[in-house]
């Protein structure tokens, strides 16, 4: 009889199993990017402020048209192309990326496997992508948690539009009817509260869908301002269901997987302009 214990399939498996759990926890948020929205970048910025005021780690994975160039060790180490940009928040370039991981179906979520598996101490994954790559990364992955897109847009009628389009869209090709709105707007700007009633009855009278909630947030504040009470009830509506919010949570990534880092603040990364 032998005692020996079964070899890993690679070297990698052990890392694998001890990160398991934190893979299964990671919530994935899909951001629909939004072209004509010219504060993308801040509003991003104050989505991940307000997870992290609950001690949780996001991972931007910004795959819009107007994102950085993936680095170009992208499909041979994944892991190493994350840039850390402060305590809370890592970055991926990734425009185009998902393309690269396109199976004989037309789906692309292998690549969000991938990420998770490059990032497992993350608690938060933003997909921000087109509408499109949205539904080929989400669409077919087995065993999903249920899509609830959050739409972006500002008071300017183009990117309203361009909003109502992504969701007419993913509605018809992927079935997913609640959606949530992230507004960047001045506390002065005489449409914002139009804005989100106009897309909510839009919505409901020609595609059946719903607009769960919206947050105003004005992209002139800093990415360090407290969030808007909106703003904090969409995020506990999007990690609530996976994590106890009752108790505070220690701050994650106190350090890496490659030691300690020390870098410029978000706003200084490409991401910020997107």
């Amino acid at each position: 009889m032998s005692f020996s214990r079964p070899v890993p399939l690679d070297q990698a498996a052990g890392l694998r199993r001890l990160f398991a759990n934190s893979q299964a926890q990671a919530r994935i948020v899909p951001v629909v990017a939004n072209p004509h929205v010219g504060s993308g970048g801040a509003l991003l910025e104050r989505l991940c402020t307000a997870f992290g005021e609950h001690g949780l780690h996001t991972l931007v994975v910004d795959a819009g048209e107007r994102a950085g160039t993936p680095n170009e060790l992208a499909l041979i180490d994944l892991a190493a192309c994350v840039e850390r940009l402060s305590k809370h928040v890592s970055y991926l370039a990734a425009r185009g990326l998902p393309l690269r991981y396109v199976d004989a179906a037309g789906s692309t979520q292998a690549f969000v496997s991938q990420v998770i598996e490059a990032a497992p101490r993350c608690n938060v994954i933003l997909l921000h992508a087109g509408a499109s790559d949205l539904c080929r990364m989400l669409q077919r992955r087995p065993d999903p948690e249920p899509v609830c897109p959050l739409l972006l847009a500002d008071d300017h009628p183009s990117s309203v539009t361009h909003a109502f389009a992504a969701m007419k869209l993913l509605t018809q090709r992927a079935s997913w009817v609640v959606f949530d709105l992230l507004l960047g707007a001045a506390t002065s700007s005489p449409r914002a509260d139009r804005i989100a009633a106009q897309l909510a009855t839009c919505a409901d009278d020609f595609l059946g869908a719903v607009l769960r909630s919206s947050a105003r947030v004005d992209p002139a504040l800093p990415a360090t301002a407290a969030p808007p009470d909106a703003l904090r009830r969409l995020v506990r509506t999007r990690i609530e269901p996976a994590f106890d919010l009752s108790t505070p949570r220690p701050a994650a990534f106190e350090t890496s997987l490659h030691g300690p880092l020390d870098v410029a603040p978000a706003r200084t990364s490409n991401w910020a302009s997107t």
